[in-house]
């Protein structure tokens, strides 16, 4: 269990889960007891039916300034390997576990963003930044690599040279950089960024919910896959998408063969005429 259940916190409002980094005056830094809530946070809301989509944010003027330093680096290690260890596979656990969850994920960051702070960015499947906030991988200032899995998100993420470029140099870079170098999907500025971030999440919430699950983890699998491999696993993957979810699919086509009530291209089929 972990100590202080306020070091991130969540709220649902219209079908959204709103979860929070919540240690303002820290800049939401990632500590030990913060990775060991969010993954608590993920477990309890993982398959509840209230909410479709789940937006991460940080509370004050942060997203997260990355792992805290002082927490990991100083204290952590001195209690050896192992608790170091430890520390690491609760931050990895719950990014990974972000990565595939069976919700879609939006990041909405708003302030600085920085090192450790990458891991989660990276697994939310969309993110809005504000045009003001700030993005760097500060290691190199203070003498180690990006870690974490940092390096491979910019390698990921971001065209090559502008990944050697921020890896390399430590400079802060704002939200339209960030957007210019596809770190985030785009940026926008702060005072709109939550009816932003609110309008991506409706236009999910009225999708087919198994549907957006099968492709949020096509899209992760077949990026390392050749297209041969990639050809198979999403015919596979398509097969039982549909057993899975055979009425859906059904309803989807009728509405646009034979009701004629939709176009594909235009927008999604209406979901409460599925469970009608």
């Amino acid at each position: 269990m972990t100590d202080d259940p306020n070091v991130a916190t969540y709220k649902i409002e219209d079908g959204i889960a709103w979860v929070s980094f919540n240690r303002p005056d820290k800049r939401n830094c990632m500590s030990p007891n913060l990775n060991r809530r969010m993954g608590e946070i993920l477990d309890e809301l993982e398959y509840r039916t209230d909410f479709g989509v789940l937006v991460l944010k940080g509370e004050g003027t942060a997203w997260s300034a990355g792992m805290d330093l002082k927490e990991y680096f100083r204290e952590t290690e001195a209690k050896g390997i192992g608790a170091t260890r430890q520390a690491q596979r609760e931050a990895y656990g719950w990014w990974r576990r972000l990565r595939w969850y069976n919700k879609p994920t939006i990041a909405m960051v708003n302030g600085w963003c920085f090192g450790g702070g990458y891991g989660p960015l990276y697994s939310c499947d969309l993110a809005i930044a504000a045009d003001e906030a700030q993005f760097a991988l500060s290691e190199i200032n203070w003498g180690i690599l990006p870690g974490g899995g940092a390096t491979k998100v910019v390698v990921d993420l971001m065209p090559l040279r502008d990944a050697m470029y921020h890896a390399m140099t430590g400079e802060l870079i704002d939200g339209k950089k960030a957007s210019e170098w596809r770190l985030v999907n785009e940026s926008v500025p702060l005072a709109g960024l939550e009816a932003r971030v609110r309008e991506l999440a409706e236009v999910l919430l009225k999708k087919n919910p198994v549907a957006l699950k099968a492709t949020k983890d096509a899209v992760r699998r077949v990026k390392e896959m050749t297209y041969d491999n990639a050809e198979d696993y999403l015919i596979r993957a398509q097969e039982a998408s549909n057993s899975f979810d055979n009425e859906g699919r059904k309803e989807g086509i009728k509405q646009f063969i034979d009701d004629k009530s939709y176009k594909p291209g235009l927008g999604a089929y209406e979901l409460k005429k599925q469970s009608a």
